[in-house]
């Protein structure tokens, strides 16, 4: 039957399997953006909610201050590029932090307390995405290198912090029905 088929839908056949099995083996892999001091910081908070919370928080803002600081260092080459990776960085990071949060309240972890710090950071991180974003030192095609990035981290931390607060009352309100309930 395979004998039937022309030479050139073979080769064809071919060349398509073998692009969609090299395909995945040639994408680019996205780096961690945490380094193993902090990976192993995490892991030693696993079972404590506070501290692990209050280390994706920091982390976030490490990232954040990064980005800050390469931004308004003259001698910064590539910035655009630079930016793009930073805000990816601070991206995962952050999402790792929502993630978290999540699993944390479906446990019905008390996280009042980091909660408020998670709060304080969004308004630090909105603060710093429209600075950047409203920056009159960036030309408009240094911009569009990081527009799409920009806009997706600005969202997302908008969103987040609407979800947070509501996070915020809602872990309160269990909070007193489980004190109640002793």
């Amino acid at each position: 039957m395979i004998r039937n088929i022309p030479w050139r839908w073979r080769v064809a056949f071919a060349l398509a399997f073998a692009l969609q099995v090299c395909h995945p083996l040639c994408a680019q892999k996205r780096r961690d953006p945490l380094n193993p001091l902090e990976i192993d910081q995490l892991r030693d908070a696993m079972l404590d909610p506070d501290e692990r919370l209050k280390l994706y928080v920091q982390f976030s803002r490490d990232r954040m201050t990064k980005l800050v600081q390469m931004r308004s260092n003259p001698k910064t080459t590539d910035r655009a590029l630079q930016t793009h990776d930073m805000l990816e960085d601070f991206l995962a990071v952050y999402d790792e932090l929502n993630d978290n949060i999540e699993m944390y309240v479906g446990r019905k972890n008390d996280i009042r307390k980091p909660l408020k710090a998670i709060i304080e950071a969004d308004t630090e991180f909105q603060s710093n995405l429209r600075a950047l974003k409203d920056s009159a030192n960036t030309n408009a095609e240094e911009a569009k290198q990081y527009e799409f990035t920009l806009t997706d981290a600005l969202d997302t931390v908008d969103s987040s912090a609407d979800d947070h607060r509501k996070t915020a009352t809602e872990v309160e309100e269990y909070m007193k029905k489980k004190k109640k309930q002793k």
